[in-house]
């Protein structure tokens, strides 16, 4: 049963200035294609009455990977599919995007719920209707169980997180992008302290608020990338350092970082374990998903509300999830879960390999990969340059598959 009118109009009085200020979704030349994004209906029973819509690109080849979108506080699905940039690489990649979308009748803020524990909740409200509509995908369209991924932006970034910890056996990955840790807030009344300044706890108290979400569950975690702007000031930057607690706690490695990375747009890159947890802090960068707009192979999205020009992150997590033919891999590994008493050990430092060769001699090597005319390190994703034997590069090995550039 939805919440009480009364409920949502106080909760979209505050969340309408205080999260996100509508979409100003702007329009974009799309490629001379079929394909475009259509409403789904029918899909289950949709206990949280919302909305489905789902983007098939040409030539969509059986067993797909997809990725489920989740739009921010008085954002639709229309205008984060054209913004956001995950298009391009679902035309060029060729896997499917799953898009859902809140109704007003539900919050008049079009904010997911993800502060009501019915809506958070293991075969319960709106987490159990994001779950229907992949299970639709899967049976009409052929989607790969095992290569199905969600990210979400502020409010979506929150459920993206509460949809890898209740249902971590549909979900090989996602990436919460100025969002929350799993169960922040448990109700309207503490949702907006959650938000800024923010709820301190243990890496162990976040992990088992996972880890209680699908109560017994032994098998392997999703991987987790989360992006955040450091001059955020809706949903305040500590949130991602306890995002980065959680995660890393449930995925049972430590709070340091393996690897830090810089890339483009002021962003810095700290990886976490056998990359199984990610931290993209991007440099003054305020609320709102990071886009590119341009032509580059890294290059995505329209800038516009919220929609911010620093950096592709679908590019980013699109590399991460291995949708660009595996190399990063399809899915998550088999490593196993640590309990929950269990204390993460840093990974030990050893004696760092270098190896100095042309792009093209690192790509056959296994050093690196290969997309668009350009070589990046494995791992790191840093792009080295063109992809041939006269660009060399040196890379250094900082842990299992992990290269950066220098030495």
């Amino acid at each position: 049963m939805r919440r009480p009118p009364s409920t949502l109009t106080r909760l979209a009085a505050v969340l309408a200035g205080a999260v996100l200020a509508v979409t100003a979704a702007a329009v974009v030349a799309a490629p001379a294609q079929a394909a475009s994004l259509t409403p789904v209906s029918g899909f289950g029973s949709n206990p949280g009455n919302l909305a489905m819509y789902a983007y098939r690109p040409d030539g969509l080849p059986a067993n797909a990977p997809a990725v489920v979108l989740l739009h921010g506080c008085a954002q639709n699905a229309t205008g984060y599919f054209t913004n956001s940039g995950w298009r391009k690489y679902a035309d060029q990649w060729r896997f499917a995007l799953i898009l859902a979308e809140q109704k007003s009748a539900n919050n008049s803020s079009s904010c997911f719920n993800w502060f009501e524990t019915g809506d958070t909740t293991r075969g319960q409200g709106e987490a159990l209707s994001v779950k229907q509509m992949v299970d639709h995908a899967k049976a009409t369209y052929g989607i790969a169980a095992n290569r199905v991924y969600v990210s979400g932006l502020s409010a979506g970034g929150a459920m993206a997180a509460t949809m890898l910890a209740t249902y971590p056996d549909v979900f090989a990955g996602g990436s919460v992008v100025a969002g929350v840790p799993h169960r922040c807030a448990t109700s309207m009344v503490n949702a907006f302290s959650c938000m800024n300044p923010g709820v301190n706890k243990t890496p162990d108290e976040w992990g088992t608020l996972v880890r209680n979400a699908h109560p017994g569950y032994a098998g392997a975690r999703p991987k987790v990338a989360i992006w955040h702007g450091t001059a955020d000031y809706t949903v305040a930057t500590a949130n991602a350092t306890e995002s980065r607690d959680q995660w890393t706690n449930v995925a049972g490695v430590s709070q340091t970082p393996t690897n830090t990375t810089n890339l483009p747009g002021g962003t810095t890159l700290e990886t976490y374990g056998n990359d199984r947890v990610r931290v993209y802090r991007v440099a003054g960068m305020g609320h709102g998903t990071p886009v590119d707009p341009g032509s580059g192979a890294d290059q995505c999205g329209t800038a516009a509300a919220y929609f911010l020009d620093t950096i592709c992150s679908a590019y980013r997590d699109a590399l991460y999830f291995g949708l660009d033919g595996g190399s990063t891999g399809p899915g998550p590994t088999t490593t196993p879960t640590a309990s929950p008493t269990a204390s993460p050990t840093a990974t030990p430092t050893a004696a760092p390999t270098c190896v100095t060769a042309s792009n093209y001699t690192h790509v056959a090597a296994g050093r690196a990969y290969h997309s668009g005319g350009y070589a990046y390190a494995n791992g790191s994703q840093q792009r080295m340059g063109l992809y041939n034997t006269f660009a060399s590069s040196t890379l250094k090995q900082t842990g299992p598959n992990h290269w950066v550039i220098g030495c």
